[in-house]
């Protein structure tokens, strides 16, 4: 197997924002060539499947503004800093969101959203003992909490309803492991 790698040259700030930060480097290709590649550096995000002891997950409705649209979704959110532990940001944003509390927190693996041009992942969570009370939503955030069973959702993955790409993969992964 060949050596694919590219090495990093120099590298350029493009943009810093809130939320995030694009860099452009200068790179040196496999066959020694140089090559452009312009990326954002984000943080990362947790995602948690919260599933009830009767089989429903708790799903969030939220408008998605680049998308004009009002989208579907497991409960999500960014890590507040580099280095939060990624179970820890999801019990927070499960809590926000939902109000729920797990007993249970099992990681799924993660999900690289936008592989060629971000260095965000999303850890997936899958919940379950779930107690509820109060959310606690961030200030700039509206949502709508609905509780669909897993196998309606898998469908709704499977015909195209559900559109964001973190919501199917970790619908995906908790249907596996709560039917193995």
């Amino acid at each position: 197997m060949s050596d694919l790698t590219e090495k990093k040259l120099s590298s350029t700030e493009i943009f810093k924002g809130v939320l995030l930060h694009v860099f452009k480097d200068e790179v040196l290709l496999p066959d020694g060539g140089k090559g452009t590649r312009e990326y954002i550096k984000h943080n990362g995000a947790s995602c948690v499947v919260p599933v009830t002891d009767n089989g429903e997950v708790v799903m969030v409705r939220q408008f998605r503004y680049p998308f004009g649209r009002v989208l579907l979704e497991v409960p999500a959110g960014k890590l507040d800093c580099a280095g939060e532990d990624p179970a820890e940001a999801a019990k927070r944003e499960l809590r926000e969101e939902t109000g729920a509390e797990a007993k249970e927190l099992i990681f799924m693996g993660e999900y690289y959203p936008t592989c060629a041009y971000s260095t965000e992942i999303i850890y997936m969570y899958l919940a379950k003992g779930l107690t509820f009370g109060e959310t606690d939503p961030d200030e700039d955030e509206f949502i709508e909490t609905e509780k669909l069973p897993i196998e309606k959702l898998v469908k709704m993955v499977m015909d195209g309803e559900i559109k964001d790409g973190k919501t199917q993969a970790a619908i995906l992964k908790a249907y596996n492991i709560l039917t193995k």
